[in-house]
């Protein structure tokens, strides 16, 4: 009985062994990957392609983990423009009524919709930050970003949850930007929307500098890795 005892513990201690093993060398690849630069996560292997995924992006190109630059597909075409090369913005914008935008817009702040009701029946509160959100990407850092192009309505920036529900707010501009057409774009009428629910609830605003084109280039607008000065 003794001796079955002493084998018993002579095995338990020989497992035990080679579990602590096991565990050190375990950790010590850990530490080395860690130290030298590498993804723990195994994010810095190679692709299939050759390259190697990177863990943040360092070019106004580039997405977690990578994205797929398509620039080069329209480079050498006009087509990428859908509005067509000799479209006028400016020309286009000084050819409304003004004060009538205004005034569709501003109705639009009171006609509450039954899918989406307006709190205390003025959809103010939800244009405005529609128009703060849309402003609010710009970077005085690099001046990139900004209510430029009307990018809150693609991803990444309609799926930031800090934007949830501003969609129902386009949807409810979308009649008026149906009606004045490539007049107004999208950028501008979301800002707009912002300007006169602050004056229909007697905020008295600044000169708002319109004029903004829908279209651009994708390197507009990055919101990537930046850094802060204290």
């Amino acid at each position: 009985m003794r001796k079955i005892l002493i084998i018993s513990a002579i095995a338990l201690v020989a497992i035990a062994s080679v579990a602590f093993t096991m565990h050190v060398n375990s950790y010590s690849d850990k530490t080395s990957t860690s130290e030298s630069g590498g993804c723990p996560f195994g994010f810095d292997q190679p692709k299939s392609t050759g390259n190697r995924i990177k863990g943040e992006g360092k070019t106004n190109q580039e997405w977690w983990p990578n994205s797929l630059d398509l620039s080069v597909l329209r480079q050498n075409s006009d087509k990428s423009n859908p509005l067509g090369e000799d479209f006028d913005y400016k020309k286009e914008f000084e050819s409304l009524d003004y004060a009538a935008l205004k005034a569709d817009v501003e109705k639009a702040l009171t006609d509450s919709k039954d899918w989406w009701p307006a709190d205390f029946g003025n959809y103010g509160g939800l244009f405005i930050r529609m128009a703060w959100h849309s402003a609010g990407t710009y970077r005085t850092g690099d001046g990139r970003g900004g209510t430029r192009e009307g990018k809150q309505r693609f991803a990444p920036q309609n799926s930031w949850p800090d934007n949830a529900n501003l969609d129902k707010a386009r949807r409810l501009l979308w009649p008026v930007k149906q009606k004045y057409g490539q007049k107004i774009s999208w950028a501008d009428l979301m800002i707009l929307a912002g300007n006169v629910s602050f004056e229909s609830m007697g905020f008295e605003t600044l000169a708002l500098p319109l004029v903004e084109k829908t279209h651009g280039s994708h390197k507009q607008v990055f919101i990537g890795v930046q850094k802060m000065k204290c």
